[in-house]
């Protein structure tokens, strides 16, 4: 008989990584308190300490994304026009 895979929140698995980084329990331990397996800890662990410094990017990031946003629109709407100038002269052809 098979188990259906748990989904964990992103909120849960950022709980269980925090108290694993803080060291008060070992990872075995606090395996056995969530009922999850101890390599997942050890993975969501390593996850948040490689992205932990995302939290502090901030309005850095959002500017960068903004700026790559405008330059995406203003490409759609380049795109938009040579292929409505295309199509129009197709139909002129046909």
């Amino acid at each position: 008989m098979s188990r259906k895979r748990t989904k964990h929140t992103p909120a849960f698995k950022a709980k269980v990584a925090l108290a694993a980084l803080r060291e008060q329990e070992t990872v075995p331990e606090l395996a056995r308190r969530h009922k999850v397996h101890a390599q997942q800890i050890y993975k969501w662990r390593r996850q948040l300490a490689e992205n932990i410094s995302r939290v502090f990017e901030g309005e850095e990031s959002s500017s960068d994304a903004s700026a790559r946003e405008a330059e995406l629109l203003q490409k759609i709407g380049e795109l938009t026009v040579e292929h409505d100038f295309l199509s129009r002269g197709l139909e002129r052809l046909r």
